[in-house]
C-alpha cells in the first residue's frame, strides 16, 4: 500500500444494529499461529516458490471451515517485472444461501523489494512480510474457523487478494492489483453490506488510527468499528484520523461498496528485512479479532 499526506475528511453519521447472534471468542494465540505459518513459506512476493506454497496453504486451510473456496486468476503486469503476471485471489464464501453479506479482505502478497532499508545493497531483497501482509490474512483465517463453528445471522465472504504489494511510489495504480480485479469482475455479483480490510494489524505497538479516505466515503462503518472498540476496552483503536492510505480498499470504494481500511501505518519495519513474526503480537491480533468477531455477529 501506498501512504498520502492527510487530508480533510468528513464523518457520516451511525447507529449500531443492536444484539445478533451471540459472539464467539476471538483467540489471539490461535491467530498468531497462522501468522506463523504464513512466515514459514519466506517471502511470498508473486513468482517465488513461497507464494506458490502459501497460495496451496491458504485454500486447503480455508477449505478445511467452508467447502465454498475458488479462486479468481488475473493477469497484470508492471514495469519492473519483464512478462505479464498471474495473479490469484481467494475467495471463501460462509452461508452462501443468506441474501445480506459482509465482506472481509486482507492481501497475502509481500513486498519483492525492501525498498525502506537503509543499505541499498539491501533494497532488492524480498520482505518476510509478518506484518504486511501475514497478520490481515491470519485475523481472517482464525475468523474463518469460528464462522464455520457458530454461524452468524449474516452471510460473510472472506477474500485474500493478491498482488496488492508490488507497486510504484509514482504510480498509484499499480498498486492494489487484486482488489481491482476483484471489483472489476466479480463484486457486482456479490454486493455486500460493506466491507472491512484489514492490513498491518499485528504491529506488537498497535495504535490504529482511523484511515482518512474510509472516514471520507464509509465514515458509517468507521464510527461503528470504533465506538465497539471502545466498548469492548480497546485502546488501540484511536478515534481520529491518522493518515490516508492507497490500498485493497480504494477499488472497493470506487465500484460503490463501502469499505474501510483498518491499519496501523506507524510501524518502523515497514517495507524493510526486519518485518518479521518477532515484531508481531497475539495481543494486537486479538484486539483486532474481538472486535471485527462482534461487529459481524451483531449484524443483523
Amino acid at each position: 500500500m501506498k501512504k498520502f499526506s492527510l487530508i480533510a475528511v468528513i464523518m457520516l453519521g451511525s447507529t449500531l444494529n443492536g444484539a445478533g447472534a451471540p459472539v464467539p471468542h476471538f483467540s489471539g494465540e490461535k491467530a498468531f499461529v497462522f501468522l506463523k505459518a504464513q512466515c514459514e513459506f519466506g517471502p511470498r512476493n508473486p513468482g517465488s516458490a513461497g507464494h506458490d506454497r502459501c497460495r496451496d496453504y491458504l485454500l486447503s486451510t480455508l477449505k478445511k471451515s467452508t467447502p465454498d473456496v475458488t479462486t479468481q486468476i488475473f493477469s497484470y503486469s508492471l514495469p519492473a517485472f519483464k512478462s505479464v503476471m498471474k495473479g490469484a485471489n481467494i475467495i471463501a464464501r460462509f452461508h452462501s444461501q443468506k441474501k445480506d453479506r459482509i465482506l472481509l479482505c486482507a492481501h497475502w502478497d509481500t513486498r519483492p523489494w525492501a525498498d525502506e532499508e537503509t543499505l541499498p545493497e539491501k533494497r532488492k531483497m524480498p520482505v518476510m512480510g509478518a506484518n504486511d501482509g501475514a497478520s490481515g490474512v491470519a485475523v481472517l483465517l482464525h475468523l474463518a474457523e469460528l464462522l464455520a463453528s457458530q454461524p452468524p445471522d449474516i452471510g460473510v465472504d472472506i477474500v485474500l487478494f493478491d498482488a496488492e504489494d508490488a507497486g510504484d511510489h509514482f504510480q498509484n495504480r499499480s498498486w492494489a492489483l487484486g482488489s481491482a480485479a476483484f471489483a472489476r469482475d466479480l463484486l457486482r455479483t456479490m454486493r455486500p453490506r460493506f466491507g472491512i480490510l484489514l492490513d498491518m494489524i499485528g504491529d506488537a505497538d498497535l495504535n490504529v488510527y482511523q484511515e482518512a479516505f474510509s472516514t471520507q466515503y464509509a465514515g458509517f462503518i468507521v464510527q461503528r468499528v470504533w465506538q465497539k472498540a471502545a466498548e469492548l476496552g480497546e485502546p488501540c483503536f484511536i478515534p481520529q484520523v491518522g493518515y490516508s492510505v492507497y490500498d485493497d480498499h480504494i477499488p472497493l470504494l470506487e465500484a460503490g461498496v463501502p469499505c474501510i481500511d483498518i491499519i496501523d501505518f506507524e510501524y518502523p519495519y515497514w517495507h524493510t528485512l526486519h518485518d518479521t513474526p518477532d515484531k508481531c503480537s497475539p495481543t494486537s491480533l486479538e484486539s483486532i479479532g474481538r472486535v471485527i468477531t462482534a461487529i459481524i455477529y451483531e449484524e443483523k
